[in-house]
């Protein structure tokens, strides 16, 4: 048998969540890569196993519990390591914000948190312990104009880490949360602003793979010292 480490929210290669798929099968961790994309998924898994790894693709809507609860139902081998990595985010004038975005916005970076924990907590546990990671923002911690669907979702996965962390923490299931503050440097930034991370230079921006190693981190921390909250961000940011 071989543990398992299930990321969930995996896009692009360069993405955060591959990036944190990679870190966790080289630490020797079977990792079941998931997210909505098939093809996506398909080619970290790919890229993971050709560089000595194991990994396997999973499709999985967060929103929809029964898929969540499969996802985990799947796990033939002990889960010791969870990542919560879904989330979206779009710049929107409140005037123009409606309803049914804030709901959509809700359901992927908030209740796919919930779903995740309620699926994840009893396989931690049935395995005697491991780690269940929240990615959150800079938007977990205060709200900013033209954001106010993403800061609403994010604040509430971060106070969902909280209260699942004080719960379960003292039976050995480590709830960790990631303030992401700063702009990733993968594919989508890449795709629509490319000519920012230009004027923000050489480590302006966070990198993915450095990014996944604080997520080992986390994962590896002794009892003794666990971590719940730490915040990313490049040297130059300010904050």
């Amino acid at each position: 048998m071989s543990d398992i480490g299930i990321v969930i929210g995996v896009g692009a290669s360069n993405g955060l969540g591959a990036a944190v798929a990679r870190r966790y099968a080289v630490g020797g961790l079977r990792v079941l890569v998931a997210g909505r994309t098939a093809a996506k998924v398909g080619q970290v898994a790919e890229e993971i196993r050709a560089a000595g790894g194991t990994a396997e693709p999973r499709v999985c809507d967060v929103t929809d519990a029964a898929q969540v609860d499969a996802l985990f139902a799947g796990a033939s081998d002990p889960v010791k390591a969870v990542v919560y990595n879904a989330g979206n985010n779009r710049r929107i004038a409140f005037a123009d914000l409606d309803a049914a975005t804030f709901e959509d916005f809700w359901r992927v970076g908030c209740l796919g948190g919930f779903h995740t924990a309620k699926a994840a907590i009893p396989s931690l546990l049935k395995a005697g312990g491991g780690s269940l990671i929240f990615t959150g923002a800079s938007a977990s911690m205060r709200g900013r104009p033209y954001f106010a669907h993403f800061a609403a979702a994010k604040a509430g996965l971060r106070s969902l880490a909280q209260a699942v962390a004080r719960e379960y923490g003292s039976q050995g299931v480590h709830v960790g949360h990631v303030v992401v503050d700063g702009v990733i440097d993968g594919e989508i930034v890449r795709n629509r602003l490319a000519s920012y991370l230009e004027q923000l230079g050489e480590d302006g921006a966070l990198n993915p793979d450095d990014m996944a190693d604080a997520f080992w981190n986390l994962h590896t921390q002794p009892r003794s010292t666990w971590t719940h909250e730490i915040d990313l961000r490049p040297f130059k940011e300010t904050w």
